[in-house]
């Protein structure tokens, strides 16, 4: 492989030649010089992985996630996305932005993909040119943004601020038969056993985490288990007659007091409910190839004495509807089962198998990499570190407020897609409140119906939509660091 018109191994040497050009004056200059036996902090490595639609409760199908992160490490189950659709979640994540704010509002072009990321300017400062301005070796393998590279970029393109790029440019999704953009070299995958997706990533990702000793910031993003959810050979025969699991969700009986949207929808018939447990084992299978993924790299880890200083993160970028509320698949929705997500954190002071039970949101990553790598915030950054819930504290205040955002595209093949209206949603501590572009609205007391199944619009008191109304207009206007302020209000 190779980077742009040089080879790893010469931009491997070209780095330690430059860390010793800049080490060598502070040796050289009288009063510079490192004092007798002190030693440089050691900045810890931090490996994050992104998979793409896992809804949150299935991470006990996977061995290695289990064994090696959940059991390793904390687990958060108040987890929310700022939008739950692809591309404006993961603007939020590489920018630490509310929807609103970065204005990637859906996953086509002209108002969401790669497109509208890359015309407005948005890659010019992520958390990739964070963490490399701070002096990590950065790199970002597996899905970037929908439809990148789109009509603005070449395929060669490679965005600002990641020293290793391994991005698919054709046919992502499949698994096999796909085009990797390769530090700006097109590369060719067919259908053999060893051109699966997730094995490729695995292998490249290995190699990035222990062929140098700096430390690294990789942004590891595989597609499963998102559809078509192509397992890798090896795994066609797991989870032989699984079923999805059948929660007070899953095809919604009553659905009187909700919107139009849902109102419309019918029952699932036997059929239907086949084809939904049908998706599931196939959904679980794809995500096999990413279990063997963190086994590989967690033991690549240890074996180059690494593992002791890396933080392992493991999140989605947004949930998925599996005959939930009547839905046979999909997102884009601020039920529950699309608007939280799994995170797992595994490193340095972090309990293993303790639970995290505050609030957090995708917009709190970047700043917990930039926090735990030394690299600089900008001002729009509007999460919160969660260095402090990783290591056991809880600060006052603390977020009580998830805002999600949700527009319909533009484009009539991807708004078929979703039969969702553009809404705003307040996730609090109790209640989930949305408002509809149409006017109407929802809350749920999660206290007493976690499932979501009573809609209380209709009967819920005039003060508490009132106060629930108001804090999401706070949150829908903030920007920057008023966000921080408008996350923990109480109206």
């Amino acid at each position: 492989m190779t980077f742009g018109k040089f080879s790893p191994v010469l931009m491997k040497g070209l780095r330690r030649l430059t860390c010793l050009l800049l080490l060598y004056p502070l040796l050289a200059v009288p009063g510079n010089s490192v004092p007798a036996g002190a030693t440089a902090p050691v900045r810890p490595n931090i490996l994050f992985v992104l998979v793409d639609d896992l809804e949150y409760g299935v991470l006990q199908n996977f061995p290695n996630i289990t064994g090696q992160l959940v059991q390793q490490g904390a687990s958060f189950d108040h987890m929310f996305v700022t939008n739950s659709w692809c591309c404006p979640s993961r603007a939020s994540i590489l920018r630490s932005q509310y929807v609103h704010s970065h204005t990637v509002w859906t996953n086509t072009a002209p108002e969401g993909g790669f497109d509208r990321f890359h015309t407005a300017g948005l890659e010019r400062s992520t958390i990739g040119t964070w963490m490399k301005d701070a002096g990590y070796r950065t790199a970002l393998m597996g899905k970037f943004l929908n439809h990148y590279p789109g009509k603005t970029a070449t395929a060669e393109y490679v965005p600002p601020g990641w020293d290793e790029w391994y991005v698919p440019v054709k046919r992502l999704y499949e698994e096999y038969d796909y085009t990797l953009n390769e530090n700006g070299d097109l590369e060719e995958y067919g259908w053999e056993e060893d051109d699966y997706l997730a094995d490729v990533l695995t292998r490249e990702a290995e190699e990035f985490v222990t062929s140098d000793d700096e430390p690294f910031f990789l942004y590891l993003a595989p597609v499963a288990p998102h559809n078509p959810a192509n397992p890798a050979r090896r795994h066609v025969s797991a989870f032989p007659g699984v079923k999805a699991p059948r929660t007070p969700s899953f095809n919604q009986q009553n659905v009187e007091e909700e919107p139009a949207w849902l109102r419309g929808r019918p029952l699932l018939d036997p059929e239907a409910e086949a084809r939904v447990d049908e998706r599931y084992g196939r959904r679980m299978r794809a995500m096999l190839g990413v279990d063997d993924m963190v086994a590989t790299l967690v033991e690549a880890l240890r074996r180059t004495g690494k593992l002791e200083n890396t933080y392992l993160f493991f999140a989605s970028d947004n949930g998925f509807h599996l005959g939930t509320h009547r839905l046979q698949q999909g997102k884009t929705t601020p039920f529950e089962e699309a608007v939280k997500v799994p995170l797992v954190v595994r490193g340095p002071g972090v309990k293993p198998g303790s639970a995290i039970h505050a609030m957090a949101q995708t917009v709190d990553l970047a700043p917990t990499f930039a926090e735990l790598g030394g690299a600089r915030t900008p001002d729009f950054a509007e999460g919160r570190s969660l260095v402090p819930l990783l290591r056991g504290l809880t600060p006052t205040p603390w977020r009580r407020n998830a805002l999600i955002e949700f527009t319909r595209p533009a484009n009539k093949r991807s708004a078929r897609q979703t039969p969702v209206p553009a809404y705003s949603a307040l996730r609090t501590e109790t209640h989930t409140y949305v408002r509809y572009e149409t006017g109407e609205i929802q809350l749920y007391d999660l206290t007493q119906d976690p499932y979501q199944l009573h809609n209380l619009a209709r009967t819920a008191p005039a003060d508490l939509l009132a106060n629930l109304q108001a804090r999401l207009d706070m949150m829908r206007a903030c920007s920057g660091a008023t966000c921080r302020t408008a996350d923990v209000s109480g109206g």
